[in-house]
């Protein structure tokens, strides 16, 4: 049995429902599901009473509840009070926050922080990849977020997280809106805002080489967060960008034989000596996460 079953148990025991448990944890339903149903066969009886509505406990689990919160406790306090007797200072992890990265990702590190090392604390630094590059060499975070591809420097390695599909962002009364899917052809001619190249070269050029067509590169760039704004200014124009983009005044279409997709990786030097980052990366690593996002 782990710790981290059992904080999976409390949450669902204090939600009382697997899908609301599940977004608290940054997991998926299914994956909790699965742990909660391991737990039950370590324990050897049943701790829920599973409905349509969500779940209740019965007296098994209302017995584990308690005893769970008390060895978590005991748990953090274990390690808490170890450190400070090593005269330790409480351990912090520095975490760059990729700009425009989904909310889930960051939020998964951080989880994932906890339970490897728990009573850490994670802070966040935001800055685009180049920036994470330079904050990692400079010792001013310890984990980094980043775009792919990315040529590494010396004595850092890196770890694929996620990937997400990029497609056309354009206002919902450009003439190409009412296409559902759409080709290179299609976007030929078309003034295309896309990032400034020095927040992320290789993804920035990677991007348009993959894009392919004959679009005319604007003469404004923008950041991944104001690439909808500017969209709202030159409404001739298309952007690329995640589905995650799309509002009611803009809109996203998938790009039909040419898939894009952005790369999201952790990047952190081989070198530090950061108790929560070596937790964090040893056997089997960053993979829960990884698996964490397929799933969902």
């Amino acid at each position: 049995m782990e710790l981290r079953q059992m904080r999976y148990f409390v949450a669902v025991a204090e939600e009382l429902h697997f899908g609301r448990a599940a977004e608290r944890l940054y997991i998926s339903t299914p994956t909790l599901s699965q742990q909660i149903k391991q737990l039950e066969r370590e324990v050897g009886t049943t701790l829920l009473i599973r409905h349509s509505r969500g779940v209740e406990l019965n007296p098994a689990g209302q017995v584990f509840l308690a005893r769970a919160r008390e060895t978590l406790q005991a748990a953090g306090l274990a390690v808490k009070d170890t450190r400070r007797a090593a005269g330790l200072d409480e351990p912090v992890l520095r975490l760059g926050l990729l700009n425009g990265v989904p909310g889930w990702l960051p939020a998964a590190l951080e989880q994932l922080a906890a339970e490897r090392f728990p009573e850490s604390t994670v802070t966040l630094e935001a800055g685009t990849t180049t920036e994470q590059v330079r904050m990692l060499a400079a010792g001013e975070i310890d984990l980094g977020l980043v775009r792919m591809p990315l040529t590494l420097p010396p004595a850092t390695t890196s770890e694929w997280l996620a990937e997400e599909e990029i497609g056309v962002l354009m206002v919902a009364a450009h003439p190409l809106a009412s296409t559902t899917e759409l080709t290179a052809d299609d976007l030929a001619g078309l003034e295309l805002i896309w990032i400034p190249r020095a927040t992320a070269p290789e993804f920035h050029d990677d991007s348009l080489q993959r894009l392919g067509g004959d679009l005319r590169l604007s003469d404004i760039t923008m950041s991944h967060s104001q690439l909808r704004s500017a969209l709202l200014v030159r409404r001739s124009a298309i952007s690329l960008g995640s589905r995650r983009a799309a509002t009611a005044d803009v809109v996203w279409r998938p790009l039909q034989g040419r898939p894009l997709v952005t790369r999201y990786a952790a990047i952190w030097r081989t070198d530090s000596d950061n108790p929560v980052l070596q937790a964090m990366t040893v056997s089997p690593g960053l993979t829960p996460v990884r698996q964490q996002v397929m799933e969902d």
